[in-house]
């Protein structure tokens, strides 16, 4: 859910990482083709994970995602420090306002359009056109700075057992589980994100939004939970924010929080899939659907012979969906694709 750039830390290639992430950037916002942002994504990840330098866009083009014209950028790159496309794109004031406005939450592409040709470039600017903000554009300009900063595993972790404490004392039976790049053990994170069930909610019934919005209150009680972005029947947006305990501790930042809450017999499915990675879902359901199988995070359905998905197959642990496919099964720390 994160809009900042993951670091790429003690990475050979974090130069080629770096120009191909503000690529993808550029697409997504700018020109909206996404096509080309799930390329360089794609990309970006493949040469991220590789454990040399890259010499040359030939070596480069060997690696999976990478292909003819991304490698002639990366000979580009090499060769000269820098990519002409991307000193063209860092010149127009235009493309540079968008991608910058888009840093902040609750401001997509097409908002952020809509500010430039108002003139608002900068978050200054910004910040002197509060009353053209909805609520969470708001929340997200008055916390921007520390929203641009990664959250520490450490702080991750005393977050999760803070949450994961309140929930208990509310109802032991809850679940609770922080997905993403911290499930699969990265040593920071963008944003906390929990999937949220109860046993007393399956895919049957309609709603039970009262599950969700006690939870959020017992945090907002507790002074974790600091702003509200957003509260529907199944997903809070937010803000939060750890308490010092003493003078000793750092001061934290606040951060973004989102909770999720899903049916208990499409939990795991639901883990598997909002841990990820991207790519690592891509692979799954690619896989699946070799085997005979549909998979997303609600459920795995087997498709029959006409292709119409059957129902829902039962699940009680992401094991059993890498049993389904004939997967080897993959601990989250080995899905960072």
């Amino acid at each position: 859910m994160s809009k900042r750039k993951a670091p790429q830390n003690e990475n050979p290639n974090t130069g080629i990482v770096d120009f191909l992430t503000e690529l993808a950037n550029y697409e997504k916002n700018v020109t909206r083709a996404m096509h080309k942002y799930n390329a360089y994504r794609k990309a970006a990840s493949t040469v991220a994970k590789h454990p040399t330098a890259l010499k040359s866009g030939a070596e480069a083009k060997k690696l999976d995602g990478v292909g003819v014209q991304i490698a002639k950028k990366i000979d580009e790159f090499l060769a000269t420090g820098k990519l002409q496309k991307l000193e063209k794109i860092r010149g127009d004031d235009t493309s540079t306002a968008i991608n910058l406005l888009t840093r902040v939450t609750g401001i997509g592409p097409a908002a952020a359009r809509k500010f430039v040709e108002d003139g608002i470039m900068t978050i200054d600017d910004l910040k002197k056109n509060e009353d053209k903000l909805n609520h969470h554009q708001k929340i997200g300009l008055r916390y921007f700075e520390d929203f641009e900063k990664r959250i520490p595993r450490a702080e991750m972790t005393q977050l999760e057992e803070k949450i994961k404490s309140e929930i208990n004392s509310m109802d032991p039976e809850y679940t609770a589980t922080i997905c993403g790049s911290y499930r699969r053990g990265a040593a920071s994170s963008g944003d906390i994100d929990i999937l949220l069930t109860h046993p007393t909610f399956t895919e049957k019934d309609v709603k039970k939004p009262e599950l969700l919005k006690y939870v959020v209150t017992q945090l907002e009680e507790c002074g974790l939970v600091t702003d509200q972005l957003s509260m529907g029947d199944t997903k809070f947006m937010g803000v939060c924010r750890l308490e010092k305990e003493d003078d000793d501790e750092p001061d934290f930042l606040f951060r973004r929080i989102d909770i999720r809450l899903i049916p208990c017999d499409q939990y795991h499915c639901g883990t598997l899939y909002f841990t990820g990675s991207d790519m690592f879902n891509k692979n799954m359901r690619g896989k699946a659907l070799e085997e005979g199988y549909t998979l997303n995070e609600y459920c795995i359905k087997p498709l029959g012979s006409t292709g119409v998905p059957g129902e829902p197959l039962p699940v009680s642990s992401e094991e059993d969906v890498f049993d389904y496919i004939g997967m080897d099964y993959k601990k989250p720390s080995e899905r960072n694709m």
